[in-house]
């Protein structure tokens, strides 16, 4: 009767939000200001929900497991504030991956839809469910459209995830839609990053935010990560080779099929970027530009194997889109848009390390495991480099 109790308080408190530690918590250092959760969300409007697959252990059986996989749902203006475009646009350093409706984003300038994020082998799936949600809720509030592009990005879980027994489904795509809301958010093995890996250890969904002041004015800006690249050897923190003091420190248990292709350092990561900033879609492409520098600060290196995709959205000029009339937008001056550019970088480092401080030792398929970075090692680290006290 212990043991039965003991394991259903650990259960609990790895759904309680605000529980685990965050890379700040430990000390890590990082440069600017951080809203008040430090996280996407801190941007006004936007939520997030999870789905999350966590089922069976053991011998990969295709369509039965084990299953650590799920989905992720980013709502620029909430869930519930129906059809509300916002300026857009995205770019990609490695295409080796796939984000669906970004063709239709540079070339309209919109993001119409929420974001969703899974595994490789779910995206359409992802994506019908979507479609069936947008019939069944009214998404374009009573209009007739003869086109829609749900926008759905990938990364690959399948060192953990039994990633070809299809396990999204439909109702997972809807329980992460339910579940978005703003405030905290959970971090680590969540949503689409479960059955992630990234730099050497157990990776996932990550996120954090700036406050940038322009003159009299503050404006936030933030991301969410789904972080699954990288090799152990260029895992940098706060500015010391981490991963190379940790090289020999929990390696990857790899016990048998699939075999595949995978190299060191293949992977990917999606970033999803918010801005309340009034930024027009040219701008928003630049400020997507300097994600890949945020990327580049812990150790990834845009492999051959990654698919690195990247979507930054403003929520400002809510009334933009008009199909039948001409609007009057703000734009931000490219004179002002430095302090964005810095903040970008701020965050995606930030995010990425957040990942695999929330994330926790997962043991997936035929036994396969990928351990969590050690925070007490890591700590060690950085005080030998003298980065925290």
């Amino acid at each position: 009767m212990k043991r039965i109790v003991f394991v259903f308080i650990i259960m609990i408190h790895y759904q309680s939000y605000g529980q685990k530690p965050r890379a700040r918590d430990l000390g890590v250092p990082f440069s600017g200001i951080t809203g008040v959760n430090n996280s996407i969300t801190d941007v006004k409007g936007v939520e997030v929900g999870y789905s999350t697959i966590i089922s069976n252990s053991g011998t990969n059986i295709i369509g039965k497991g084990p299953v650590r996989t799920g989905v992720t749902a980013i709502f620029p203006r909430g869930r519930s504030k129906k059809f509300s475009p916002v300026y857009a646009n995205w770019y990609s350093l490695n295409g080796n991956g796939e984000m669906t409706g970004t063709t239709w984003v540079t070339e309209s300038g919109f993001l119409e839809t929420p974001i969703m994020i899974t595994n490789t082998n779910s995206v359409g799936v992802v994506r019908d469910a979507v479609l069936k949600w947008y019939v069944d809720t009214d998404w374009y509030n009573g209009e007739s459209w003869w086109y829609t592009y749900p926008v759905v990005g990938e990364t690959y879980d399948g060192f953990l995830n039994d990633i070809y027994g299809f396990h999204v489904k439909e109702e997972n795509v809807r329980e992460a839609i339910n579940n978005a809301s703003g405030g905290k958010i959970d971090e680590g093995n969540v949503g689409g990053g479960t059955g992630m890996r990234c730099l050497g250890f157990k990776g996932g969904t990550g996120t954090s935010s700036r406050i940038i002041k322009i003159k009299d004015s503050k404006y936030t800006l933030g991301v969410i990560v789904q972080s699954n690249f990288g090799s152990k050897k260029n895992l940098t923190i706060s500015g010391v080779p981490v991963g190379l003091e940790l090289i020999d420190t929990l390696n990857f248990v790899y016990k048998g099929p699939p075999k595949s292709r995978i190299t060191e350092g293949d992977g990917s990561i999606i970033v999803i970027l918010a801005t309340d900033a009034p930024f027009l879609p040219h701008q928003l492409k630049r400020i997507s530009q300097r994600i890949p520098l945020g990327i580049g600060l812990v150790g990834g290196r845009g492999s051959n194997g990654s698919g690195d995709i990247f979507l930054a959205f403003s929520t400002a000029n809510e009334n933009a889109f008009n199909r039948d009339e001409t609007t009057t937008v703000k734009t931000f001056s490219n004179d002002l848009i430095t302090p964005f550019f810095e903040a970008t970088v701020q965050v995606v480092e930030e995010a990425i390390i957040n990942a695999m401080i929330a994330a926790e030792t997962m043991e997936g398929i035929n036994g396969n495991k990928a351990y969590a970075l050690p925070h007490d090692l890591l700590i060690d680290v950085l005080k030998k480099y003298n980065r925290v006290k």
